[in-house]
Protein backbone atom coordinates (compact mmCIF):
# COMPACT_ATOMS: atom_id res chain seq x y z
CA UNK A 1 0.00 0.00 0.00
CA UNK A 2 1.33 3.21 -1.28
CA UNK A 3 0.91 6.00 1.64
CA UNK A 4 -0.62 9.25 -0.75
CA UNK A 5 1.74 12.35 0.74
CA UNK A 6 -0.53 15.34 0.98
CA UNK A 7 0.14 18.20 -1.18
CA UNK A 8 2.37 20.77 -0.25
CA UNK A 9 1.29 23.46 2.04
CA UNK A 10 0.16 26.75 0.57
CA UNK A 11 0.92 29.59 2.35
CA UNK A 12 -2.32 31.83 1.78
CA UNK A 13 -1.66 35.09 -0.04
CA UNK A 14 -3.60 37.22 2.46
CA UNK A 15 -1.18 36.38 5.31
CA UNK A 16 1.73 38.22 3.34
CA UNK A 17 -0.95 41.19 1.97
CA UNK A 18 -0.74 43.75 4.10
CA UNK A 19 -4.04 45.65 2.51
CA UNK A 20 -6.13 42.54 3.29
CA UNK A 21 -4.92 42.04 6.74
CA UNK A 22 -6.08 45.29 7.67
CA UNK A 23 -9.27 44.37 6.18
CA UNK A 24 -10.02 41.33 7.51
CA UNK A 25 -9.24 43.08 11.11
CA UNK A 26 -11.64 45.95 9.96
CA UNK A 27 -14.29 43.06 9.69
CA UNK A 28 -13.71 41.79 12.41
CA UNK A 29 -13.68 45.01 14.39
CA UNK A 30 -10.31 44.24 16.19
CA UNK A 31 -7.10 46.79 15.53
CA UNK A 32 -9.11 50.00 15.77
CA UNK A 33 -9.96 52.32 18.50
CA UNK A 34 -13.03 52.22 20.32
CA UNK A 35 -15.25 55.01 22.01
CA UNK A 36 -12.98 55.63 24.97
CA UNK A 37 -9.82 55.40 22.64
CA UNK A 38 -8.75 52.15 23.45
CA UNK A 39 -6.92 49.87 20.80
CA UNK A 40 -8.71 46.20 21.20
CA UNK A 41 -5.67 43.69 19.92
CA UNK A 42 -8.62 40.37 19.39
CA UNK A 43 -12.70 40.21 19.51
CA UNK A 44 -11.94 38.25 23.01
CA UNK A 45 -10.88 41.84 24.90
CA UNK A 46 -13.58 43.41 23.16
CA UNK A 47 -16.03 40.80 24.47
CA UNK A 48 -14.83 40.26 28.08
CA UNK A 49 -13.54 43.67 28.55
CA UNK A 50 -9.89 45.50 29.59
CA UNK A 51 -9.22 44.40 33.11
CA UNK A 52 -6.68 47.93 33.23
CA UNK A 53 -9.95 49.87 32.49
CA UNK A 54 -11.04 48.77 35.69
CA UNK A 55 -7.84 49.24 38.20
CA UNK A 56 -8.22 51.20 40.88
CA UNK A 57 -5.97 54.33 40.65
CA UNK A 58 -4.77 53.97 44.48
CA UNK A 59 -4.31 56.93 46.47
CA UNK A 60 -1.13 57.67 48.86
CA UNK A 61 -1.97 55.71 52.04
CA UNK A 62 -4.88 54.13 51.15
CA UNK A 63 -3.78 50.19 51.97
CA UNK A 64 -1.88 51.79 55.17
CA UNK A 65 -5.57 53.22 56.04
CA UNK A 66 -7.08 49.62 55.25
CA UNK A 67 -4.90 48.13 57.48
CA UNK A 68 -4.99 50.52 60.28
CA UNK A 69 -8.90 50.03 59.88
CA UNK A 70 -8.94 46.83 59.97
CA UNK A 71 -6.30 46.44 62.83
CA UNK A 72 -8.39 48.92 65.09
CA UNK A 73 -11.59 47.09 64.50
CA UNK A 74 -10.19 43.78 65.39
CA UNK A 75 -8.33 44.86 68.37
CA UNK A 76 -12.02 46.90 69.55
CA UNK A 77 -14.10 43.65 68.77
CA UNK A 78 -11.87 41.20 70.50
CA UNK A 79 -11.55 43.72 73.68
CA UNK A 80 -15.28 43.96 73.89
CA UNK A 81 -15.99 40.74 73.64
CA UNK A 82 -13.50 39.36 76.26
CA UNK A 83 -13.22 42.76 78.67
CA UNK A 84 -16.62 44.79 78.23
CA UNK A 85 -16.04 46.03 81.77
CA UNK A 86 -12.83 47.70 81.00
CA UNK A 87 -13.81 48.78 77.76
CA UNK A 88 -16.84 50.44 79.07
CA UNK A 89 -15.05 51.84 81.95
CA UNK A 90 -11.81 53.51 79.81
CA UNK A 91 -14.91 55.48 77.59
CA UNK A 92 -17.11 56.67 79.83
CA UNK A 93 -14.66 56.67 83.27
CA UNK A 94 -18.07 55.08 85.49
CA UNK A 95 -19.46 52.36 87.10
CA UNK A 96 -19.31 49.20 85.56
CA UNK A 97 -21.92 48.17 82.44
CA UNK A 98 -25.06 46.15 84.70
CA UNK A 99 -24.83 43.69 81.74
CA UNK A 100 -21.86 42.56 79.94
CA UNK A 101 -24.58 41.42 77.07
CA UNK A 102 -24.68 44.82 74.83
CA UNK A 103 -21.17 45.31 74.97
CA UNK A 104 -20.27 41.67 73.93
CA UNK A 105 -23.35 42.06 71.15
CA UNK A 106 -20.96 45.52 69.99
CA UNK A 107 -18.00 43.71 70.08
CA UNK A 108 -19.84 40.82 67.74
CA UNK A 109 -20.83 43.23 64.91
CA UNK A 110 -17.36 44.84 65.65
CA UNK A 111 -16.00 41.98 64.54
CA UNK A 112 -18.20 41.07 61.45
CA UNK A 113 -17.13 44.74 60.20
CA UNK A 114 -13.44 43.93 60.95
CA UNK A 115 -13.66 40.77 58.79
CA UNK A 116 -15.11 42.98 55.61
CA UNK A 117 -12.09 45.06 56.53
CA UNK A 118 -9.83 42.23 56.18
CA UNK A 119 -10.98 41.32 52.96
CA UNK A 120 -11.37 44.34 51.23
CA UNK A 121 -7.92 44.79 51.77
CA UNK A 122 -6.71 42.01 49.41
CA UNK A 123 -8.91 43.44 46.76
CA UNK A 124 -8.32 45.89 43.65
CA UNK A 125 -11.98 46.37 42.66
CA UNK A 126 -13.09 50.07 42.60
CA UNK A 127 -16.63 49.35 44.34
CA UNK A 128 -15.45 46.85 47.07
CA UNK A 129 -13.26 49.49 48.36
CA UNK A 130 -15.34 52.44 48.34
CA UNK A 131 -17.97 50.37 49.77
CA UNK A 132 -15.87 49.39 52.79
CA UNK A 133 -14.74 53.21 53.03
CA UNK A 134 -18.16 53.72 53.13
CA UNK A 135 -19.63 51.59 55.56
CA UNK A 136 -16.29 52.57 58.05
CA UNK A 137 -17.65 56.34 57.59
CA UNK A 138 -21.23 55.35 58.81
CA UNK A 139 -19.98 53.41 61.37
CA UNK A 140 -17.73 56.31 63.15
CA UNK A 141 -20.45 59.00 61.97
CA UNK A 142 -22.77 56.39 64.08
CA UNK A 143 -20.45 56.15 67.12
CA UNK A 144 -19.87 59.81 67.24
CA UNK A 145 -23.69 60.74 67.62
CA UNK A 146 -23.93 58.08 69.81
CA UNK A 147 -21.09 58.94 71.93
CA UNK A 148 -22.10 62.71 71.82
CA UNK A 149 -26.00 62.17 73.15
CA UNK A 150 -24.30 59.85 76.10
CA UNK A 151 -22.26 62.46 77.33
CA UNK A 152 -25.23 65.39 76.94
CA UNK A 153 -27.76 62.74 78.72
CA UNK A 154 -24.90 62.25 81.71
CA UNK A 155 -23.60 65.57 81.66
CA UNK A 156 -20.12 64.30 82.40
CA UNK A 157 -17.18 65.04 80.38
CA UNK A 158 -14.75 62.21 80.40
CA UNK A 159 -11.26 62.26 79.13
CA UNK A 160 -11.71 58.88 76.97
CA UNK A 161 -14.82 59.62 75.63
CA UNK A 162 -13.77 63.17 74.54
CA UNK A 163 -10.65 61.54 72.92
CA UNK A 164 -12.97 58.92 71.26
CA UNK A 165 -14.82 61.80 70.06
CA UNK A 166 -12.17 63.60 68.68
CA UNK A 167 -10.59 59.82 66.80
CA UNK A 168 -13.81 59.82 65.49
CA UNK A 169 -14.16 62.74 63.81
CA UNK A 170 -10.72 62.38 62.08
CA UNK A 171 -11.38 58.91 61.09
CA UNK A 172 -14.41 60.28 59.22
CA UNK A 173 -12.77 62.72 57.78
CA UNK A 174 -9.93 59.79 56.74
CA UNK A 175 -12.79 57.60 55.73
CA UNK A 176 -14.50 60.21 53.01
CA UNK A 177 -11.18 61.20 52.10
CA UNK A 178 -10.26 57.99 50.67
CA UNK A 179 -13.52 57.60 49.37
CA UNK A 180 -13.65 59.95 47.29
CA UNK A 181 -10.31 59.82 46.45
CA UNK A 182 -11.40 55.92 44.84
CA UNK A 183 -14.14 57.32 43.26
CA UNK A 184 -12.34 59.62 40.99
CA UNK A 185 -12.09 59.29 37.41
CA UNK A 186 -8.73 58.65 36.32
CA UNK A 187 -7.13 61.33 34.10
CA UNK A 188 -6.96 60.60 30.50
CA UNK A 189 -3.36 60.86 29.44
Amino acid sequence: MATKQPPPLMKKHSQTDLVSRLKTRKILGVGGEDDDGEVHRSKISQVLGNEIKFAVREPLGLRVWQLVSAVMFSGVAIMALTFPDQLYDAVFDEEPVSSKTPVRLYGGALLSISLIMWNALYTAEKVIIRWTLLTEACYFAVQFLVTTVSLVESSRIATGAVLLLVSRALFILISIYYYYQVGRRPKKV
